[in-house]
């Protein structure tokens, strides 16, 4: 069963990323046009940059909320390199709890002011915005669901302690 789980965990990644890569396509293809409208053909577009934003708007939530690992962001460590690990261990639980608290204490508002967007419609595309941003109500989730994870692992000692980076050069 849990072999299961695992496979279909890293088949949904890939159509996760695959996803990530259809809308990098789509922002891409939408910018080229607009060049080629613009510049070559005089005649300005308001439609691709509509598309444009959409789609960046969506890879940066929907990625981070699913495709990118814990060890692919950018952090700033300089305390935590310099601590034991058992340190390490309570400053990742320290910052998952904070992490899940702010989420959690903006999540109604975050979804209300979505969900109030429904008045409004994007101006070329016609598109409703609250459609357009529920990415973010979803993102929010996505993290919340993460970060309590990390911290269920972190307390019940089944995640590694994260972990001192090495320097570039390998040269500690």
């Amino acid at each position: 069963m849990n072999a299961r789980i695992v496979r279909a965990g890293a088949w949904l990644r890939r159509r996760a990323e695959d996803a990530l890569a259809l809308l990098l396509g789509v922002m891409f293809l939408a910018f080229i046009v607009q060049i080629v409208f613009r510049y070559f053909l005089n005649m300005p577009t308001g439609w691709t940059s509509e598309v444009t934003v959409a789609a960046w708007l969506w890879m940066v939530l929907f990625g981070t909320a699913f495709v990118m690992r814990d060890d692919e962001e950018i952090r700033f460590d300089l305390l935590q390199a310099s601590a034991s690990p058992r340190t390490r261990r309570v400053m990742g639980a320290l910052a998952a709890i904070a992490i899940v608290v702010l989420y959690g204490v903006s999540l109604p508002a975050s979804a209300d002011y979505v969900a109030f967007m429904k008045v409004e419609r994007a101006s070329y595309l016609k598109v409703r915005l609250d459609h357009l941003y529920s990415i973010y109500v979803i993102f929010i989730v996505a993290v919340i669901a993460r970060y309590l994870w990390v911290l269920w692992r972190l307390l019940t000692d089944r995640a590694a302690v994260p972990a001192v980076p090495s320097s570039p050069s390998g040269v500690e």
